[in-house]
C-alpha cells in the first residue's frame, strides 16, 4: 500500500511539516522533505480575505502546478481529487447538526458552510483507508445544550461508511512539546484493512490504553474512572437526523468507536518533560519594534489584571463579567500557553516575556511563534504581513505531534 496522501484546509502545510519531518528549507525556499508520505493533493483557501497568504505559503515551501489547490473546497468536484491512502485535516469546530431536506422524504441535508460536510463528500466518494483529523477539545462536548451531539454526528457519518475510529485529547506540552495546547485528534480506519481486522479483536479497554494508535504514540499512565462508558450511535438511531435530534452523551478525552458501539472515558497521560520556552527563544535580543512602550505595557498591564465589568446582554439583561489576575509576564521556565490568532497584537492573550538579554518587556518574534509549533525558523517569511505571521500560527497545528502520531500511521500501512 502506497503512502499517499491528501491535505484539506492545509493552512501552511502542518500536516505535511509533521508527517515528513520537514525541519529546514533550502536556499530556494523550498521544504527538505524526507518523503514518508507522497502528498498527491491539497487544498487550501481562505474564503474571508482577497490575499491568500497561506496558500502562497504552502505553495512556495511545496511548489506545484497541479498538487496543489486553492479553490473553495465546497466547489471542488471529489471525484477529481485522487486517490489516496490517508486523507488529513484540520478543520472548525462548526454546528454540525443536520434535517431532513424538504426535496425528499429521505433526503439529508447539512448545514450550509460546515466543512465536515466536505470532509464527509469526500470519504463517500473516495473511501480512502485511513484518516486523520484535528480540532479543538470542545468537540467532544459540543453543543452545550445537547452534549456530545456534534462528536455523535461524526461518528455515525464514519460508521456509516464502513470506518472505525479512535479518538484522544492531547496537550502537547504533555508529551514534551513546546506549548500547552490541546486538540482532538481522530484517526479513522476503513473496514476493507488488515489494521480494522486486527483492532476488531481487541478490547475497547486494550485499544484505548495500549494497542491503539494514541496509546502507542502518547501513551497513558492509567484510566481517570473506574468503568469505560458505552454509547451506540446506531441501533435506535435510525438515521443521522435521529442522531442530530435526540444524540447527546458524555464524551471522554479518549475513545474508541467500531460497528456503532462507542466507548470512552478520561486517561491520565504519562508526561514527559517539556521543551519550554526558554529553550527556544532569542537570546541575542531582537529588533526594536517588539519591546513594548510604556502605553502598551499599561495596556497590557491592564488586560492581564483581574477586573469586573458591568455589562448588558442582548435581551437588557445586566451581568458582572469577571477575569482573574494572569502574570505580568509569561514564564520561560514553562512551555508556551495555548497560541491563538490574536498573538502579537494588544490582547489578553498575547505571550509576554522578559527578553533574556535586555530584561525587557517584550512580544515573541514570529520565528518563536514558528518554533513554538515546531516549524521550521522563517516557515511563514514569505513576504506576508507580520501580523498575518502571527495568526497563521495561531491557526496552526504543534508538528511534532503530527510527527509522532505519522510514525504509527507509517507502521500501519507497512503491515498491510
Amino acid at each position: 500500500m502506497e503512502k499517499t496522501v491528501v491535505e484539506l484546509f492545509a493552512g501552511v502545510g502542518g500536516f505535511r511539516v509533521g508527517l515528513n519531518n520537514i525541519t529546514a528549507i533550502d536556499e530556494t525556499g523550498k521544504a527538505i522533505e524526507h518523503k514518508t508520505f507522497d502528498f498527491v493533493w491539497a487544498n487550501q483557501w481562505e474564503p474571508s480575505t482577497k490575499a491568500q497568504h497561506a496558500f502562497d505559503c504552502y505553495n512556495l515551501r511545496f511548489p506545484s502546478k497541479t498538487e496543489n489547490s486553492n479553490v473553495d473546497i465546497s466547489k471542488v468536484d471529489k471525484n477529481t481529487i485522487p486517490n489516496h491512502t490517508l486523507l488529513c485535516g484540520g478543520f472548525p469546530c462548526q454546528d454540525y447538526s443536520v434535517a431532513r431536506s424538504l426535496s425528499g422524504a429521505q433526503g439529508i441535508e447539512g448545514k450550509k458552510g460546515v466543512l465536515w460536510w466536505q470532509i464527509n463528500d469526500i470519504l463517500t466518494v473516495k473511501r480512502p483507508p485511513f484518516v486523520l483529523l484535528e480540532n479543538v477539545d470542545r468537540l467532544i462536548k459540543s453543543p452545550a445544550k445537547q452534549r456530545g451531539r456534534d462528536l455523535g454526528v461524526m461518528l455515525r457519518c464514519f460508521y456509516d461508511l464502513g470506518y472505525a475510529l479512535e479518538w484522544r485529547v492531547i496537550n502537547a506540552a504533555d508529551y514534551g512539546h513546546p506549548q500547552r495546547r490541546r486538540r482532538v485528534f481522530i484517526f479513522a480506519y476503513h473496514q476493507s484493512t488488515s489494521y480494522y481486522k486486527q483492532q476488531a479483536n481487541e478490547s475497547s479497554k486494550e485499544i484505548i490504553a495500549k494497542t491503539g494508535i494514541f496509546a502507542k504514540a502518547f501513551p497513558v499512565e492509567d484510566f481517570l474512572e473506574t468503568t469505560i462508558k458505552k454509547y451506540d450511535i446506531s441501533g435506535k438511531y435510525q438515521d443521522l437526523v435521529a442522531i442530530s435530534d435526540k444524540f447527546h452523551a458524555l464524551f471522554g478525552d479518549s475513545g474508541y468507536m467500531i460497528d456503532g458501539k462507542v466507548y470512552t472515558a478520561n486517561t491520565k497521560p504519562f508526561k514527559t518533560k517539556s521543551v519550554i520556552l526558554n529553550d527556544i527563544v532569542e537570546k541575542n535580543g531582537v529588533a526594536p519594534h517588539y519591546y513594548l512602550s510604556d502605553a502598551q505595557k499599561k495596556k497590557f498591564e491592564y488586560l492581564r489584571g483581574s477586573k469586573k465589568i458591568l455589562r448588558t446582554n442582548k435581551d437588557g439583561f445586566e451581568y458582572m463579567y469577571s477575569e482573574g489576575a494572569m502574570s505580568a509576564y509569561d514564564e520561560l521556565s514553562l512551555p508556551a500557553r495555548t497560541m491563538l490568532t490574536s498573538e502579537g497584537t494588544t490582547n489578553r492573550s498575547t505571550h509576554i516575556i522578559l527578553d533574556p538579554k535586555t530584561n525587557k518587556y517584550r512580544l515573541l518574534t514570529p520565528i518563536e511563534c514558528e518554533r513554538i509549533n515546531e516549524f521550521p525558523d522563517n516557515w511563514t517569511n514569505t513576504g506576508m504581513p507580520e501580523k498575518r505571521r502571527y495568526f497563521i500560527m495561531g491557526n496552526a497545528l504543534v508538528c511534532g505531534v503530527i510527527n509522532k502520531i505519522g510514525k504509527q500511521i507509517s507502521i500501519i500501512i507497512d503491515n498491510e
